[in-house]
């Protein structure tokens, strides 16, 4: 009998991926995606797919009491931007989603469960990289309501829950939406410059993130449900690189060969100007290094995104 899973937000870009990853290993995959911003074209035929909204509890009930193994809380809201605009959905895409699955997960025995958190919960790092024992203080709806499920999922631990915080930096790669221009940058970036042949950039080029290719990111997942993570439940996953906007256009442009047209205009309200990973605990303690550098990763992404 295959071991079952639920990847909450399959139809999305580290969901799908993430699924896909674990049905080559042979597992049974469900999924509860609303399609908000999803696409059914991502979901494996295999897939057990239930149509609806994470933070009701009817859609919720629709997983009849299975014993999944690992539940990858993956679906929600993710954008800062978004997130000003309606604070009230992301609370609701975000927070109360978790807490329902987390009383679902502890109710059936789940083995771990699996947040997908993110960098804004950090705000602006300028001394340095981000470690997870670092102060919180996120400068977003968005970075807050991350914050808010992390710390539910911490008491959860003390009813049994064994919660494990992904705290995503820029991920990037194949599946990204190209059509959102609020999250994502690299996506938003590679959008603008394929279609239009010019970008128009969100504030200064100083400003730094820490990117990190998708299949990278799913090894470093993969690894952990592999692991004892009780010591260590919350963690960074980024490459530890420190990459300016700047930096990031020339590669671009190195890539396609061209020179890029750009023009700065006002930045995003709450947005970060600068955040990358510490990933010592990532690397030390779970014995995982990402192996895909930008300039080959946004190479692949290019192809992709060509050839789809």
């Amino acid at each position: 009998m295959k071991k079952k899973i639920l990847v909450t937000g399959a139809a999305g870009f580290i969901g799908s991926n993430l699924a896909n990853f674990f049905i080559k290993k042979k597992y049974e995959v469900w999924t509860i995606d609303n399609l908000s911003t999803g696409n059914l074209k991502n979901l494996n035929k295999s897939i057990i797919f239930i149509n609806g909204d994470c933070s009701n509890k009817n859609t919720i009930k629709k997983l009849k009491n299975n014993k999944f193994k690992y539940i990858f809380h993956f679906a929600g809201q993710s954008s800062g931007e978004i997130s000003f605009e309606n604070p009230f959905n992301d609370f609701k895409s975000n927070v109360l989603s978790t807490i329902y699955l987390a009383e679902y997960a502890l109710k059936n025995q789940c083995k771990k469960f699996f947040y997908a958190s993110s960098m804004s919960v950090y705000g602006d790092t300028y001394l340095g990289t981000s470690k997870e024992s670092d102060k919180c203080n996120p400068l977003s709806f968005y970075g807050i309501g991350k914050l808010t499920s992390e710390n539910y999922l911490m008491k959860y631990r003390k009813k049994g829950l064994n919660p494990v915080i992904l705290r995503f930096f820029n991920v990037y790669g194949p599946n990204q939406n190209f059509s959102n221009l609020k999250q994502g940058m690299i996506s938003i970036y590679l959008a603008q410059i394929l279609n239009s042949k010019k970008l128009f950039v969100k504030g200064s080029l100083n400003r730094f993130r820490d990117f990190i290719y998708i299949d990278d990111a799913i090894e470093a997942i993969y690894n952990l449900c592999q692991k004892n993570t009780k010591l260590y439940p919350i963690i960074n996953i980024g490459t530890g690189k420190k990459t300016t906007i700047k930096q990031l256009i020339e590669i671009i442009s190195k890539i396609i060969n061209k020179d890029i047209k750009y023009k700065i205009i006002s930045g995003t309200i709450d947005d970060q100007f600068g955040v990358y990973a510490n990933t010592k605990i990532l690397q030390n303690h779970y014995n995982f290094k990402a192996k895909t550098n930008l300039k080959l990763g946004i190479k692949k992404f290019i192809d992709w995104k060509i050839n789809n």
